[in-house]
């Protein structure tokens, strides 16, 4: 059966006349009834009992009825839903994160983008850059925020747009700053504080560029991180400060995760600087892919 012979079908259905139904379709009754009559043969039943001056659907084409308009339905949607495809409205994104961005730039980016295209399905997946970069490379991600890389830049495959920028700030114990353990000058924790105190961070392997942004830093002022302890979430590391095993480099914008026993020091003009941007492969023609980094833009001028 074709979508000809469903029309065809249609159409007897709700005239009851072969007449009538003939004339709605512009063609003449013969092949109306050719078509109904091959379409029963295909089918091994009748769809309608026929007399002299009545046509009524059988019990088996009352039922059918509904499931071919719905059908019929689809196929007219097709044109439009190909088009919405096309312009990146419906479809699917593969999105991963970086912990950072938990609390800085993700929430508003998802908010704006589902509001935008409520019929793409989003796929959220937190990663490490490491992780992201490789599932990226391997086709199983379309975008990824990630922190890239300080020098050596990101594979010659992959296209980067920068998001936000923000200065590091070090979360310290509470119950430190009040022993006065560490040395402040007005509310700035001096740059000697840091190099003394045990420090959280992430392990090189899975961000090197924010391993390598605090590494240097202690570097440039003449001594060298004192590492007790590796965690690859941001929220761990949180957590290991408020267990007051030692201090940690974060983003400015975690001072939106408060934790009881946590306090965040600036650093003052000798903050480094931590780049967040939007990774995604140069030949992925996903369409979904160019709506998001339009959002994207959006919020980053905005931030």
């Amino acid at each position: 059966m074709d979508v000809r012979q469903l029309r065809h079908f249609v159409a007897v259905a709700r005239t009851l006349h072969f007449g009538r139904a003939a004339d709605s379709l512009g063609m003449t009754q013969p092949p109306l009834s050719q078509s109904i009559m091959a379409l029963e043969q295909e089918i091994g039943a009748a769809l309608f009992t026929r007399t002299k001056r009545s046509v009524a659907l059988t019990p088996l084409g009352a039922q059918w009825l509904g499931h071919v308009q719905t059908a019929l339905d689809c196929m007219e949607d097709l044109p439009r839903t190909a088009r919405r495809l096309r312009e990146g409205a419906m479809g699917r994104l593969d999105l991963s994160f970086v912990s950072t961005a938990d609390y800085s730039i993700l929430p508003a980016l998802v908010r704006r983008y589902t509001a935008l295209f409520p019929d793409v399905e989003l796929s959220l997946t937190e990663a490490t850059s490491d992780v992201q970069i490789a599932a990226l490379l391997d086709g199983k991600r379309h975008a990824g925020l990630v922190i890239p890389p300080l020098n050596a830049g990101l594979h010659k495959s992959l296209s980067y747009l920068p998001l936000l920028t923000e200065p590091l700030v070090v979360a310290v114990p509470s119950r430190w700053m009040q022993e006065g353990r560490l040395t402040l000058t007005t509310r700035q924790l001096a740059p000697q504080a840091v190099l003394d105190a045990p420090l959280i961070l992430f392990p090189r392997h899975s961000a090197p560029a924010f391993h390598d942004l605090v590494t240097g830093y202690c570097t440039a002022h003449g001594g060298r991180a004192h590492i007790v302890q590796e965690a690859i979430q941001m929220q761990t590391i949180i957590s290991l400060v408020s267990a007051e095993m030692g201090v940690a480099f974060v983003p400015a914008s975690l001072r939106n995760l408060t934790r009881t026993g946590v306090s965040y020091l600036d650093l003052g003009d000798t903050a480094p600087v931590l780049e967040t941007g939007v990774a995604w492969r140069r030949d992925d023609l996903t369409p979904t892919i160019e709506c998001f980094l339009g959002v994207a833009r959006e919020i980053a001028s905005v931030c």
